[in-house]
């Protein structure tokens, strides 16, 4: 296993210290802290369907058809059986619920969900149980209580939508790569071969967004996780080539209604509540 700076690592896998068979009941919370564990990138699949919670830092997460990530109010929600990969920032610190088939109504596809300041408490009181209390009949009862609030939680627009078209892919992989990267429609219709008008339906088509908005939703995407990973709002709007502070500041308050700092603060204090 080779770690963030290249050099071998004696940290385990976080997917691989999990030990789903010893949850009793329709659901598992387990926190993580990733001081002590492998920051990886492997993609995997359980049978049980998996809320990841960012109690510090980020996580991003990517499946086959789309990129997520989890802002500190938020949580990321993973259908049981659908292959993905968790890549999180150094100082992460994560809750993960472990949730069995068909104990509770939520959806059948990757999302982002909004969660409440008291399902947030009743995930982290299950995560805080040791494996006697796990068995204790008023914990049934909040597990239960708990998932119902679950299936309420409405869903957040917070995720990047990707595509295993060649051509998209190969825009998509390249711009993950390089997110300052300013090239407009056209020069991306010429770089790949297509037509400017080929192009701009093909992003529709395969991503429901076009060029320009699923651009912004990938600047959205980076800012959260780099802005959550502790990265000042002025290195993040030179990373993501804005000619100008103002101006990531402008594009963010556009797609969440509020600015970087405030957008923190806020998901900050309502955490502290809960």
């Amino acid at each position: 296993m080779i770690s963030k700076s290249g050099q071998p690592s004696n940290k385990p896998l976080c997917s691989t210290a999990i030990d789903l068979s010893l949850s009793h009941g329709p659901a598992l919370a387990i926190r993580m802290d990733f001081a002590d564990y492998e920051a990886e990138g492997v993609q995997h699949q359980h049978p049980q369907g998996q809320l990841i919670l960012a109690l510090h830092g980020a996580v991003t997460c990517r499946a086959e058809t789309g990129v997520w990530i989890v802002p500190p109010e938020c949580g990321i929600w993973i259908p049981g059986g659908i292959p993905h990969a968790n890549h999180v920032t150094s100082n992460a610190r994560l809750t993960y619920l472990f949730v069995e088939p068909g104990a509770a109504k939520l959806p059948d596809e990757c999302c982002t969900l909004s969660i409440s300041p008291m399902l947030r408490a009743m995930i982290h009181r299950l995560a805080d149980l040791s494996e006697r209390d796990a068995r204790d009949a008023h914990v049934d009862r909040l597990m239960l209580v708990m998932l119902d609030e679950l299936a309420l939680m409405p869903r957040e627009r917070l995720e990047l939508p990707v595509s295993d078209h060649p051509k998209i892919a190969m825009i998509a992989a390249a711009l993950l790569a390089n997110p300052s990267d300013r090239r407009t429609l056209g020069r991306w219709a010429e770089h790949i071969a297509v037509s400017e008008r080929t192009l701009k339906r093909l992003m529709v088509q395969e991503t429901g967004l076009s060029f320009g908005r699923w651009r912004r939703q990938l600047h959205l995407v980076i800012a959260l996780r780099e802005l959550a990973g502790g990265a000042t709002v002025q290195r993040v709007a030179g990373d993501l080539g804005y000619e100008s502070t103002t101006a990531f500041i402008v594009m963010f308050k556009k797609a969440l209604g509020t600015t970087p700092s405030r957008y923190f603060a806020d998901r900050l204090l309502s955490g502290e509540r809960a």
